[in-house]
């Protein structure tokens, strides 16, 4: 024979007091008291206003040729534009602030050895106008493989127009023995080299150089970082003169300071710069993306994209190695 049922915890207590004949009404009303229970329960939690609100999205097959082996294959956008006055509501795939928007992207190393790619994204509006940009890293593609990821628009203004579409804008790779260390890694050298995004105006370009001991032993320079420009398949680039320092190309625009010696303790750092003009008149310009640079001789090679324009000037500055006062 079956066990009877327990008694709901509220008439328990009075179970001693009940007939034999009473028991199945109290099976039927202990039944009820734990439907309005769990009920009561359910109403709490939707009526819980610290809730997000999510935007519903919706993911897009992208038919993309790519470009350098990195190709985008789908992208999802909230079916809606985010209204101005609901400023914490989120696409589902979304983080906190986030527009919602990203791009999933495969990349193919179809060279034969492996790479680390730097790849710009673009986010575009109906009209194909740019809303927003943004940089992936993707590291140690072996020859052969592909690895996939998603790249996010981020944030965007209320007032911007509605992103319908994204593309790949730009792809550096190099070889990752080259590659500039991961941000947060310390290279086996305890030599971290690393470039700028620069600044530029009136035609004038400044890269910044950045030499980070993150090691645990003092590490000396003496004089200017040794620089070998580099083409797009990364082939020596002929025809520039390099200078040391910034005079020539714009006298008193850079901290151009007489070289020396540099000793950096664990945790110190120094900077050079890179000044050109992309003055361009009669001629071929000439574009380097790639720049190879040693701390001093015999240090290990590091592989920068500071995409130097240089016009038809023929001339690069290269500023002497100093420490970072701060």
């Amino acid at each position: 024979m079956p066990r009877p049922a327990p008694l709901h915890p509220a008439l328990a207590r009075t179970a001693p007091f009940l007939s034999a004949r009473t028991a199945p009404f109290l099976s039927a009303l202990a039944a009820t008291a734990l439907l309005l229970t769990a009920c009561g329960a359910e109403r709490a939690g939707t009526g819980n206003t610290g809730a997000t609100t999510a935007e519903p999205s919706s993911r897009t097959q992208v038919d993309d040729p790519g470009k350098d082996g990195v190709r985008i294959t789908s992208l999802t956008l909230p079916s809606a534009s985010p209204s101005p006055t609901r400023s914490t509501s989120v696409s589902a795939e979304s983080l906190p602030g986030d527009s919602g928007i990203s791009a999933t992207y495969e990349v193919t190393n179809k060279g034969t050895e492996t790479l680390t790619y730097s790849v710009v994204f673009t986010f575009m509006s109906a009209d194909g106008g740019a809303m927003a940009n943004q940089t992936a890293s993707v590291r140690d593609v072996g020859p052969g493989k592909t690895v996939r990821g998603t790249v996010r628009a981020g944030e965007l203004p209320p007032s911007t127009p509605r992103v319908t579409q994204a593309k790949v804008l730009e792809v550096h790779k190099v070889p990752s023995s080259e590659a500039p260390a991961a941000s947060g890694t310390c290279p086996a050298s305890g030599i971290r080299v690393s470039a700028d995004q620069g600044d530029a105006a009136m035609g004038l370009r400044v890269v910044g150089l950045h030499l980070d001991n993150c090691g645990k032993r003092d590490y000396g320079v003496d004089g200017h970082p040794l620089l070998e420009l580099l083409d797009d398949d990364l082939k020596h680039v002929d025809g520039v003169k390099i200078l040391d320092g910034g005079g020539e190309i714009t006298p008193g625009s850079v901290d151009d300071k007489q070289p020396g010696p540099v000793t950096l303790r664990p945790g110190e750092s120094a900077t050079a710069s890179l000044v050109w003009h992309n003055t361009t008149e009669f001629g071929t310009p000439v574009n380097v993306p790639y720049v190879r640079v040693r701390a001093k001789g015999g240090a290990d090679p590091v592989i920068v994209t500071p995409n130097l324009d240089l016009g038809t000037t023929g001339k690069l500055g290269v500023t002497a190695w100093q420490k970072d006062e701060d």
